[in-house]
């Protein structure tokens, strides 16, 4: 296997790891690394949606305790059982969505300058949505995922299908969404990295399944470097985030976003980067 071939795997793999997590959209920093690397091929994107279940892996280390007494309990307690239902009814419309229109999302709207306007917009509204709970304007009310009711979660996952758009950010929509419905910065992101566990898998299972015919054995070596890179630095994200929010709001992130929109619509309209679609 080509030894730089592997190398852009890796990166690509520390880039979905730390972004996966973080409301700054990991298949918009995906494709513009790859845009960079010149690692955007057909192959590519089943590559970078296949190394998210690296990530996912990550996020069920974190969250073992909870899901092992989940499934524990689950035959029993009603607390379980409704947890568990809720995560499936927040799942369903992602499915739903991603079969009906997901081939005509990828056609038209992966392109750099669609991610960088996504970032900006999302910068933005991040930003809108920690000075309204700040002011109050939206009341908590779900301080911890088992608070939640089915319609709380069929809500979130309709808030989740704007992720679709490259840019927006999964795990941003679902969080700040969250917020904006009631959950606190604690809660909303808890039910998004557990969201994400089905989200991901079923993504990454099924594009693998679909674009099986541009796969061979010779390419299990660059996926797994990606899963392994992957894995790790969103191991390490997902850590250092929880801890993070509980003393910071996500206006940092917000600002990034914005900054690096600009940025990359900038270079793009300059020609200083050419940023393939």
């Amino acid at each position: 296997m080509d030894i730089v071939l592997l190398t852009k795997a890796a990166i690509m793999g520390v880039v979905e790891g730390l972004t996966e997590f973080l409301p700054i959209s990991s298949t918009g920093h995906l494709i513009l690394a790859g845009a960079l690397l010149g690692f955007d091929d057909e192959k590519a994107k089943v590559f970078d949606i296949a190394i998210q279940t690296g990530a996912i892996f990550a996020v069920i280390l974190v969250y073992w305790q909870k899901i092992r007494d989940t499934l524990v309990a689950l035959p029993t307690e009603k607390k379980a059982q409704q947890f568990s239902l809720n995560v499936l009814i927040a799942f369903v419309p992602a499915v739903v969505l991603g079969l009906l229109f997901g081939k005509v999302i990828k056609e038209h709207l992966f392109t750099p300058v669609v991610v960088a306007t996504t970032f900006i917009v999302g910068g933005f509204i991040i930003l809108w949505a920690e000075k309204r709970q700040a002011a109050g304007g939206t009341a908590v009310r779900i301080h911890s995922v088992d608070d939640m009711t089915a319609l709380d979660a069929l809500k979130v996952g309709l808030v989740q299908c704007l992720a679709m758009v490259p840019g927006t950010s999964r795990s941003g929509a679902t969080i700040i969404g969250g917020m904006l419905l009631g959950l606190s910065r604690k809660a909303a992101t808890d039910f998004s990295f557990f969201l994400a566990i089905p989200t991901l898998i079923g993504a990454g299972v099924y594009s693998l399944y679909k674009e099986r015919a541009l796969l061979s054995m010779a390419d299990v070596p660059l996926f797994g470097v990606g899963l392994v890179f992957s894995f790790i630095s969103a191991w390490l994200c997902v850590r250092w985030l929880l801890k993070f929010i509980s003393t910071h709001s996500f206006n940092s992130f917000a600002y990034y976003r914005i900054a690096f929109g600009i940025v990359v619509l900038a270079t793009a309209w300059s020609g200083v980067v050419h940023w393939a679609a």
